[in-house]
């Protein structure tokens, strides 16, 4: 009886490793221009489907969800504020229809403020996000999000989704 267990999950075990797996496709970035020198590419591939939110308050619509990019760099913190100012950009495809990139440039130094801090308080390694307004663009689980960025920059990013109750305004 034992014997004819092991013989169906050794078949079970056979079956399921002829299956097909499903991976998660490689990203053809062939359209896509060449990294320039000293930048390096970074690339979101947005999922398509997302675990159900238990909020309800937030709208499970894509079209209302938006994307935050935030490119910082790792640094050696205190109790100082640091920061540094850049630009992020959308180039423009080549030929209409074209994948979109994002250009980080003129990126200036790291800043600190010049306060004291406590002798008793240790350095930490943290990620300091470029100054200036937020860089949010639209969600599309179709194409990725590609950012070439300077060394050392990195990226990182947020999900943004929009309540799904609209609020009257007042008219004046």
């Amino acid at each position: 009886m034992n014997w004819a267990r092991g013989i169906k999950n050794a078949a079970l075990v056979l079956l399921l490793a002829a299956a097909p797996v499903s991976a998660v496709p490689r990203l053809d970035l062939s359209s896509y221009p060449k990294v320039a020198a000293g930048d390096r590419r970074w690339v979101i591939q947005l999922p398509g489907v997302l675990p159900l939110n238990p909020d309800s308050t937030m709208s499970t619509n894509s079209a209302d969800w938006r994307v935050q990019l935030l490119v910082g760099q790792m640094v050696q913190l205190d109790c100082n504020r640091q920061m540094f100012g850049g630009k992020l950009r959308a180039v423009k495809p080549a030929q209409k229809g074209g994948p979109v990139i994002y250009r980080v440039t003129d990126v200036g130094q790291l800043a600190s403020t010049r306060m004291a801090c406590p002798a008793d308080q240790p350095r930490r390694l943290g990620f300091v996000p470029m100054a200036g307004k937020a860089f949010v663009v639209p969600y599309n689980a179709s194409r990725p999000i590609v950012v070439d960025a300077p060394r050392p920059l990195e990226l990182r990013w947020r999900l943004w989704k929009a309540e799904s109750q609209e609020r009257p305004a007042q008219l004046q």
